[in-house]
């Protein structure tokens, strides 16, 4: 079952949060779209900043609060908050309400699951032989206190005719715990060969109660 369903999804309530927190019986739809177009925005423009999650809170009509956690905190806010507030702007004029951004640092990338899936597609991209680049993932994960991690790649590898699929795992992965803290993230590495797509699941520990 735990291999079924969406790690972040299977858990919701109970080790994981929701990425937005708001409620509108009326809008729903659009205010859905909306925060999907807010987070491509911010993926498209910060791409290189390292963004793990975008977190989204509205209290009704007026105000929208977006949460940016990234690896990489200087690129987003730019010389005296200069890039920040001129995206903000931007922001306010498409979305046509007022917009507060906040910027937290991830401390550790290493152990952020969507940050080690695009570090390890970024290596693909650049031809590095994927099987270091897995292996390198999950030493430096467990290095920084990971409990487990399992890496899969998937596609044409190493330019292969037929495609296939590989993974690693090293630690302990219980999938099917709900009161596990698991980390997932998804990445794509555009090769010449084709796309190969990036899993990778992080343990992190329990919750307590």
């Amino acid at each position: 079952m735990g291999q079924k369903v969406h790690p972040r999804g299977f858990r919701l309530g109970i080790s994981a949060d929701w990425q937005a927190q708001w409620f509108n019986e009326k809008d729903y739809a659009s205010w859905l779209l909306e925060d999907e177009k807010i987070r491509e925005i911010v993926k498209k423009t910060y791409g290189q900043a390292g963004i793990s999650e975008v977190f989204i809170e509205r209290a009704g009509n007026e105000a929208v609060t977006i949460t940016i956690k990234t690896a990489r905190p200087g690129m987003i806010i730019g010389k005296k908050g200069a890039e920040i507030g001129k995206f903000r702007e931007d922001l306010e004029k498409l979305l046509n309400r007022r917009v507060v951004i906040n910027v937290e640092e991830v401390k550790t990338p290493e152990t952020d699951a969507r940050l080690v899936a695009e570090t390890l597609a970024s290596r693909i991209e650049k031809r590095a032989s994927y099987k270091r680049a897995m292996k390198r993932a999950i030493s430096d994960a467990l290095r920084k206190g990971a409990l487990g991690i399992k890496v899969m790649v998937a596609g044409r590898l190493a330019g292969a005719e037929i495609a296939r699929r590989e993974w690693y795992l090293s630690g302990r992965l219980p999938l099917q715990k709900v009161k596990a803290i698991i980390d997932y993230g998804t990445a794509i590495a555009k090769t010449k060969y084709g796309t190969i797509g990036v899993k990778v699941w992080i343990y992190k520990g329990d919750v307590q109660t």
